[in-house]
């Protein structure tokens, strides 16, 4: 069984979902046992960019991608707002106001650092039981309540991205000249670095709102989730050929690329064992913290060390019965 990360670039088009959906397929195509799948968090179908796939062993760790940090280059379209907050949206208000790149870039410091924002009624979040889009699909007046995030850095992006005419041409980028530039923007392209929970789409709303206007997200692409960036990422087409070269292993990143933060831990075969079996070890002198504990190369669990003891935090069935005797 395959343990480890297959980083897909999503298109477009596609929910999360059915990204994972499409790697089982894959796997199947290329014979490999049945292995468990997930996806290390959610990517709307509208957005496109790096999607952490989990497999085998793997997925006991996409949950620690959904507290990652995340990277998006995102474009503001001034003018029209909609409910969605997006371009699959109706449009709810308009204005006629457009700001120039100065004025942008005067305002883009407000949303820097920690900051408090309403997430899009449209959103997987759940009231009541009940996930808000739902609910506001059903016509009802969803209450959404400000939560707190934080943008480590938000910027003017530099790259220019694909045009709605095709993936392979580019689009000039939105925005001409230098700061004081005081041509109107029609719409704009940032990049923001931003902390787990933080929407984007509300990050548009909320800037177009301070600059006097009203906007929508019309191009979303997530460069960075946690440690895994665009230039690890594959596409679907890339894994399509790998399924049916038999060579997915070959994309496949290891279980540990998911952990490149925490330091490791040697441990030994009888206490590799013990923390297999769930028992904690005693008198281990390491700083108080997260840890990967390895019996050599091979990762035995994430643990947590706390005045010299050890405990499991989450274990790691990789040890054949050979190296388990």
């Amino acid at each position: 069984m395959l343990h480890g990360w297959l980083i897909l670039d999503k298109p477009r088009g596609l929910g999360s979902t059915q990204a994972v959906s499409a790697v089982k397929r894959a796997l199947r195509e290329a014979g490999e046992p049945k292995t468990k799948v997930g996806h290390g968090g959610t990517l709307d179908p509208l957005a496109q960019g790096v999607l952490p796939i989990a497999l085998g062993e793997a997925t006991k760790l996409a949950g620690r991608m959904l507290d990652s940090d995340k990277i998006y280059d995102f474009t503001v379209g001034f003018g029209v707002e909609t409910d969605t907050l997006d371009m699959e949206g109706a449009a709810i208000a308009h204005s006629d106001v457009r700001p120039t790149l100065a004025e942008v870039e005067a305002i883009l410091p407000r949303f820097t650092g920690p900051i408090e924002q309403v997430p899009p009624a449209y959103s997987a979040i759940l009231i009541d039981g009940q996930r808000a889009y739902d609910r506001a699909r059903a016509g009802e007046a969803v209450e959404m309540k400000r939560r707190a995030v934080t943008v480590y850095g938000l910027v003017p992006s530099p790259t220019p991205h694909p045009s709605p005419e095709g993936e392979g041409s580019k689009k000039p980028l939105p925005f001409r000249g230098g700061v004081g530039d005081d041509t109107p923007l029609e719409e704009i392209t940032l990049t923001a670095h931003v902390s787990k929970g933080t929407y984007i789409r509300s990050l548009a709303r909320d800037i177009a709102h301070a600059l006097g206007t009203v906007g929508h997200v019309t191009y979303l692409r997530r460069t960075k989730a946690g440690p895994f960036r665009a230039d690890t990422a594959i596409s679907l087409d890339k894994l399509g050929q790998a399924a049916k070269a038999r060579s997915i292993a070959q994309l496949l990143l290891p279980l540990t690329a998911g952990l490149d933060d925490i330091p490791a831990l040697a441990v030994t075969p009888d206490q590799a064992a013990a923390l297999q079996q769930g028992r904690t070890l005693t008198g281990i002198a390491a700083s108080p913290g997260l840890y990967l504990a390895q019996r050599g190369t091979i990762p035995v669990a994430l643990v947590e060390a706390v005045d010299d003891i050890v405990r499991v935090v989450r274990g790691f069935n990789l040890m054949s019965k050979e190296e388990d005797a």
